[in-house]
């Protein structure tokens, strides 16, 4: 079995006034490995979904990823509430594009304003996706966020338990 190249990390980059910013070298390599029109010397795509209100960050996809999406939407029942929501969150409020030839992204201002970025992006891996944060709102609510969830467990628990199901085993 192949291993599947995974988004992990967090990395800060400079945005420029134009909404340009450098990818993580290896957030590349997964673009490119998740990307099956790939191969050397074309820039790979990926899609970035902002669609979801609740959301302060950008979650950015690649082509594989979305795909798997794309498919579990599709077998929602035609005509229904729940096919029609996700489509618009990740149909219509989404921004397909393609790293340029210089590792960078162009991030247009819609998408800088819904989550307030302006000088510096912070990247954060999750797995199959990514995600680009206002580094401040990320200190301030997502690692916020887990230092309270790992405050609330009891000290001999370890967070791997979870990795079983919710009855730890």
């Amino acid at each position: 079995m192949t291993r599947k190249l995974r988004f992990r990390g967090e990395s800060h980059h400079k945005v420029d006034g134009k909404g340009r910013v450098s990818i993580p070298a290896s957030f590349r390599r997964v673009l490119e490995a998740g990307d099956p029109n790939y191969t050397e010397g074309l820039n790979p795509e990926l899609v970035i979904v902002y669609g979801d209100k609740r959301r302060k960050y950008l979650e950015c996809y690649t082509v594989e990823a979305i795909e798997e999406v794309d498919d579990k939407i599709e077998a929602l029942p035609r005509g229904s509430v729940e096919r029609r929501m996700l489509q618009r969150l990740f149909n219509t409020q989404s921004h397909a594009t393609s790293v340029d030839d210089t590792g960078r992204l162009v991030l247009p201002a819609k998408l800088r304003e819904k989550i307030g970025l302006s000088s510096e992006a912070l990247f954060t891996g999750a797995g199959d996706t990514f995600q680009i944060w206002e580094p401040e709102t990320y200190e301030s609510e997502e690692l916020a966020a887990t230092e309270e969830w790992l405050d609330d467990l009891p000290d001999n628990v370890d967070p791997l338990i979870f990795l079983d199901g919710p009855s730890g085993g």
